[in-house]
């Protein structure tokens, strides 16, 4: 004996909502926030993003962060000309903890700017506020 089951109707599940106006918006925001404290790359969101004041200011303290980092370059490579007996040394121990220094204050800027917030770099914030 068999049995045929019942008929079973099939309901397909609602279509998902619309996207809210400016979802689209969002990575590309986010992606301009990240460049944003990428080296030479802060000058995409600074030239692109003009009508959004947050990725402004966030452009703005990526630029002078980057300048912060090329004044480190033309420093230490000044002191590469200087010979001073065991300078080298301990100024290459200096470099390192700078460099590593700038890569946390990167890391962070751009945690915090991807999280609605802004970190102010003591000097440097001052500096890209007056741009």
């Amino acid at each position: 004996m068999s049995e045929i089951p019942p008929s079973t109707s099939y309901t397909p599940p609602p279509p998902p909502p619309p996207a809210p106006p400016g979802a689209g918006q969002s990575s590309d925001r986010t992606i301009m926030l990240v460049l944003s404290y990428l080296g030479i790359l802060s000058l995409i969101p600074l030239l692109t993003k003009k009508d959004d004041p947050e990725v402004q200011w966030h452009a703005k303290n990526g630029v002078v962060l980057f300048g912060a980092e090329m004044v480190w370059i033309i420093l230490r490579i000044m002191l590469i000309f200087v010979h001073v007996p065991f300078l080298g040394c301990g100024m290459t121990a200096v470099s390192c903890v700078v460099w590593i220094g700038f890569l946390i204050i990167m890391i962070l800027c751009i945690v915090k700017a991807t999280q609605g917030q802004r970190f102010r770099i003591p000097v440097l914030t001052d500096i890209a506020e007056k741009l």
